[in-house]
């Protein structure tokens, strides 16, 4: 087992794994002979809390999978622990691609890290592309986000650019930048490699990290020397081993076909509803919604062994999601593990399911509709069977009862024995009278070892309770009738030329339920800011044209992504702060603990995880919970819901 690490605040990761001493992490340059994942005993927690224990994880290459399990059972997580290198037994040569839920900072730069390359002299025409970079198109900026790829351009610039220069050690100095900035990559790799390593293995990856920082070291001192006292000689065989590298540089290239990388990409940006103009349009100007379909497309447009994606269909719209299901279902070679909350897409991208239930995984060879129908038929099947198998017993039973009281009234010693033999053995074998392959039950093949009866028990096919979601009491009452909202002939543009909808007619009167569709960029996030009168950051939302009547004492709410998004800024600040302090503070003292607590277990957040757990270490799911929590403890007479989605 690997070590587990000491925590050093409430929200630290620990993953444990079987490893055997034949167990190999190949770095990043061996290639494994296959891209199976296998890790046995998977366990994983995240402070003191528990979400895998003794689990297997087994993913077969190029197959696609569906993760499923309830809110907070640790789906995300389990994704993160893959892609960030965490889970022993995952090679290290396995390119592993993750897209989040969540955005971050670092997502709308993919080279915000740090480069090893970055401090290469580049050719004057490189830097002017730098600077053009600053503010890159949508385009650029998927086309950024394949590091690999990006950095072997790097490398081809730098070196084509030292061989083209008029000074004779240009191209020394380049082909030992990158050696160096090759050597500094294999040692972070190492580092992290002989940390998780003990025992005589651990003490070879240390002799071998030992060896690799002395490498670095004379590569770094290379560096630093005078090229213009290096003999000629020497100089002439370290530009011919540029020259090399060029050519495997360009090798590697072809081999991954960068050439094709922008059409591959202008493609799927495409596929995902972006425009021809919005495309070449500049990155910082998409809305988040938008941004977070360009981070789909940084990930789709790359090759790599492992893709995951943390709920893709976010933001997407029905022709988006179409799209993405057929891309999926024909991408060969890579495999795929999709975590969503859309019924009709798992079960369109499925080859095989993933159910994280009880701190398990359980495998199932097809989708998530037909796993539960089958569960559902297992478990009627097994009631069937104990049902028969009671009334069987209960026969048996009656008819011994009535032998012994025959032989009791009869003297007959023998006949009593026998009804005794006959009741040892009737308990003795009821249960399963079937394998767990559905054959017929044999003993010496189903039941091999010391064992108090012949047969097992029944299985328990145990089913999660259903959700239940209850809004919160009924808002304050108006005092005099009428709409709660009207527009009359709206109309909305951010040009007087180029409208985003035109003579909108809407009434809301208390208690109904407005439904709001319509394709991405059709307007509808801007004709809810207008009902509300406010936008997603708070400023205020008016018409073009036309006019917009609110009740003077009608009470809006409004969800949005942006609300989340706030909720994990909130959480990395604080990172100790739980949901149930959260909501008692941000209430001014209008909630006390019980009544905090009642609210957040109404909408399904409850126990210790309200109290015990940071607000950092929810899932996305129970994040979307407590944001809702914190719109609606004054009950809203408008609620208005953009993009909300809880697990059912």
């Amino acid at each position: 087992m690997a070590p587990k690490k000491a925590l050093e605040k409430p929200t630290d990761l620990q993953v444990t794994a079987q490893q055997s001493r034949f167990h190999t992490d190949l770095q990043s340059y061996d290639r494994p002979s296959t891209n199976e994942i296998l890790v046995k005993n998977l366990s994983l927690s995240v402070g003191a809390r528990e979400l895998l224990s003794g689990a297997t994880l087994h993913l077969h290459s190029g197959r696609h999978y569906v993760l499923a399990g309830r809110n907070g059972a640790g789906k995300t997580t389990l994704l993160r622990a893959l892609a960030a290198g965490h889970v022993p037994g995952v090679p290290w040569a396995l390119a592993i691609l993750l897209l989040g839920q969540s955005r971050d900072a670092a997502a709308d730069d993919p080279l915000a890290a740090e480069d090893p390359l970055a401090a290469l002299t580049l050719r004057d025409d490189d830097a002017a592309n730098d600077d053009a970079a600053a503010a890159p198109s949508v385009l650029a900026h998927v086309l950024r986000a394949d590091r690999p790829r990006q950095r072997l351009q790097r490398e081809e610039r730098v070196l084509a650019g030292a061989l083209d220069a008029k000074d004779p050690a240009a191209p020394v100095r380049a082909l030992r930048a990158l050696r160096l900035a090759r050597l500094e990559e294999r040692l972070r790799e190492a580092r992290k490699i002989a940390e998780r390593r003990s025992g005589a293995r651990g003490a070879a990856a240390r002799r071998a990290l030992n060896a690799l920082e002395e490498e670095v070291a004379v590569a770094r001192a290379a560096c630093d020397v005078d090229l213009r006292a290096l003999a000629p000689a020497e100089l002439a065989a370290e530009t011919k081993d540029a020259v090399d590298m060029l050519g495997e540089v360009a090798a590697r290239l072809e081999a991954m076909d960068a050439q094709a990388a922008e059409a591959k990409a202008r493609t799927v940006l495409r596929g995902l509803g972006f425009s021809a103009e919005r495309i070449d349009g500049p990155f910082a100007e998409l809305s988040g919604g938008w941004r977070t379909r360009c981070d789909l497309a940084c990930a789709l447009a790359q090759n790599p062994d492992v893709l995951l994606l943390d709920e893709p269909t976010n933001f997407l719209d029905l022709p988006s999601v179409i799209w993405l299901e057929n891309y999926i279902r024909n991408l060969e070679g890579t495999t795929v593990v999709v975590v969503t909350h859309d019924r009709d897409f798992a079960d369109a991208v499925a080859e095989e399911l993933l159910v994280l239930r009880n701190q398990k995984l359980e495998a199932f060879k097809g989708n998530l509709s037909l796993y539960e129908n089958e569960r559902w038929k297992r478990a009627k099947w097994i009631n069937n069977m104990k049902e028969a198998q009671e009334k069987q017993k209960a026969h048996i039973e009656k008819s011994i009862s009535n032998n012994i009281a025959a032989a009791k009234k009869q003297g007959d010693d023998k006949k009593l024995k026998q009804a005794a033999s006959r009741k040892k053995k009737l308990d003795e074998r009821m249960g399963m009278q079937v394998s767990a392959k559905g054959h017929r039950f044999k003993l010496n093949r189903d039941r091999v070892g010391y064992l108090l009866t012949t047969h097992a028990d029944f299985e328990n096919v145990d089913f999660d309770p259903p959700v239940r979601l209850k809004f919160p009491n009924i808002p304050p009452d108006l005092r005099f009738p009428g709409a709660l909202v009207n527009l009359e002939k709206v109309s909305f543009g951010y040009k007087k030329s180029k409208m985003v909808f035109s003579d909108v007619d809407l009434t809301i009167h208390p208690g109904e339920r407005v439904g709001i569709c319509g394709l991405n960029g059709a307007g509808k996030s801007t004709l809810v800011s207008l009902i509300a009168g406010y936008g997603e950051d708070g400023s205020p939302a008016v018409p073009t044209k036309g006019t917009i009547t609110r009740h003077p004492r009608a009470k809006f709410a409004r969800f949005s992504q942006l609300v989340v998004e706030q909720l994990d800024q909130f959480a990395a600040e604080n990172p100790v702060v739980t949901p149930l302090a959260h909501l008692i503070d941000i209430s001014g003292g209008q909630l006390d603990n019980q009544s905090a607590r009642a609210l957040l277990g109404s909408l399904g957040l409850q126990g210790n995880v309200v109290s015990d757990i940071p607000i950092a270490a929810l899932s996305g799911g129970q994040k979307v919970r407590l944001a809702f929590a914190k719109l609606v403890y004054q009950p809203p007479h408008i609620l208005i819901l953009d993009e909300v989605s809880f697990e059912v």
